[in-house]
């Protein structure tokens, strides 16, 4: 055990932790000068601030044995795209020095098999800061605000209940409770709980949110929580809309992943910005099939070199997370997107998002689907075999008959003849043992075809 996760586990429910590891001193408070400075560049500042940051990044990935294998650079554009695959099988080949002080962190949410990587205290702070910054944004402060969290903290394997346990942690300013304890059966408690607690934030799951918001919004209740942040899971607007209704709040989404290759924020449903304080962002266009033929639209996948891990120098790393952009957008408009100049709607889905057909495995762009129907607040896409797709929809008060025909028209206008579609309504969907709710989910009879395709199926409960 490395001497950041055998302090982080001891303090990681106490102020005092918080300050040790996640805000500590040597690296918190510069961490918070960086991104005040780069937030005031222009265009020039922040390509010469990513220069510097992106040549240091390249200096500690040339000496590791990856980067000897390859025979790295000082040149960015020399460096191959990486693959999640090498970091899989070969973690301690991009390793620089003594790893001793760092922390293990695994995914495990979208990309369904967890991969270990591992982050320097330094890498562990900034992440802080950047989170404290987009808190910050939502009107809370984090260090004092009574705090709500519902997220995929807690790995127990919950039973549907009526109450489900939470936490109280940090001298009791802080509740906990798995996102996963969020549903039909237990979100009157859920409701009931938050509002004896009189939390000023929370932060939260998007599913977990859209169960407990349709619950207030049917029960013509309302809750007060001036500040929510989510993130984790892609946010539809309509769902931002109905947050903002029933808690009277400020919603702020963010964008990342566990192994710190990009991050991005919102503060408005479909506006989200790079952040180039944190990584390099490039963009690589992606030709799968999901856009409609003369689309106005281009795919791209999100690509990134982050820069405050330093013993783990991650270089041009696919996320496989695809963003949506105009598609007259040139060189210079995507770098304005990579330095945080312009906006793009937020991360559409991943490459394994797919259905398989009888003939061949195609990305099916259903997240999509939903588009210009009002009455969906999210869906989820049931593979039950290769003739058989189920889209379960959480629907709104008002969603009817219609609705129904138009998402079936919808998905119908992606998916070949020769797949079967229903819609069906339900009142929770499938989440993944984090607590994450998937786009997709594959049941075992297409697990096979997946694996061949370089796709891992998810595993959900």
């Amino acid at each position: 055990m490395s001497a950041v996760t055998s302090i982080a586990g001891y303090f990681k429910k106490h102020v005092l932790g918080q300050s040790l590891i996640r805000r500590n001193p040597m690296y918190y408070e510069r961490a918070c000068a960086d991104l005040e400075e780069v937030s005031g560049l222009d265009l020039a500042g922040r390509r010469a601030w990513a220069k510097e940051r992106v040549a240091r990044t390249l200096e500690l990935a040339r000496s590791t044995e990856y980067g000897r294998s390859i025979k790295g650079t000082d040149n960015l554009a020399d460096w191959p795209l990486l693959e999640k695959e090498p970091l899989r099988h070969e973690l301690k080949s991009f390793v620089c020095g003594n790893d001793w002080l760092s922390a293990p962190a695994t995914t495990g949410g979208t990309s369904g098999v967890p991969l270990k990587v591992l982050r320097s205290l330094q890498a562990i702070v900034f992440e802080q800061a950047i989170i404290d910054r987009c808190i910050a944004e939502a009107g809370a402060d984090v260090r004092t605000a009574r705090t709500v969290v519902l997220r995929g903290d807690n790995p127990r394997d919950l039973e549907l209940s009526p109450n489900p346990d939470c936490e109280y942690i940090n001298g009791g300013r802080m509740l906990t409770m798995s996102a996963n304890a969020v549903t039909h059966v237990s979100v009157e408690h859920v409701a009931n709980t938050l509002e004896k607690f009189g939390p000023k934030l929370l932060c939260a799951y998007p599913t977990a949110l859209e169960t407990l918001c349709r619950y207030l919004r049917d029960s013509n209740r309302r809750l007060s929580i001036p500040s929510v942040v989510t993130s984790s899971e892609v946010v539809r607007p309509e769902s931002w809309r109905l947050t903002e209704q029933m808690l009277g709040t400020r919603v702020i989404d963010y964008y990342g992943q566990a192994e710190r290759i990009a991050f991005a924020h919102a503060s408005a449903a479909r506006e989200y910005r790079f952040s180039c304080a944190y990584s390099f962002v490039e963009f690589v266009p992606y030709d799968g099939n999901v856009l409609p033929e003369h689309s106005p639209y281009r795919l791209y996948e999100v690509i990134g070199t982050p820069f405050w891990n330093n013993v783990l120098p991650i270089v041009r790393y696919r996320t496989g997370d695809l963003v949506r952009v105009p598609a007259h957008w040139g060189a210079a408009e995507l770098e304005e997107l990579s330095l945080g100049l312009r906006s793009f709607e937020g991360v559409l889905g991943r490459q394994q998002e797919v259905i398989v057909c009888p003939q061949s495995v195609r990305l099916s762009g259903l997240g999509f689907v939903p588009r210009d129907i009002d009455n969906v607040v999210r869906m989820q896409v049931v593979q039950e075999d290769f003739e058989q797709v189920r889209i379960f929809v959480l629907p709104t008060a008002e969603f009817g008959t219609n609705d129904a025909e138009d998402l079936l028209a919808n998905a119908r206008s992606r998916i070949p003849s020769d797949v079967n579609i229903t819609v069906e309504l339900a009142t929770r969907l499938e989440r993944t043992p984090r607590g994450k709710t998937p786009l997709i989910v594959h049941r075992p009879p297409v697990h096979d075809v997946l694996r061949r395709n370089g796709i891992e199926p998810l595993f959900t409960r």
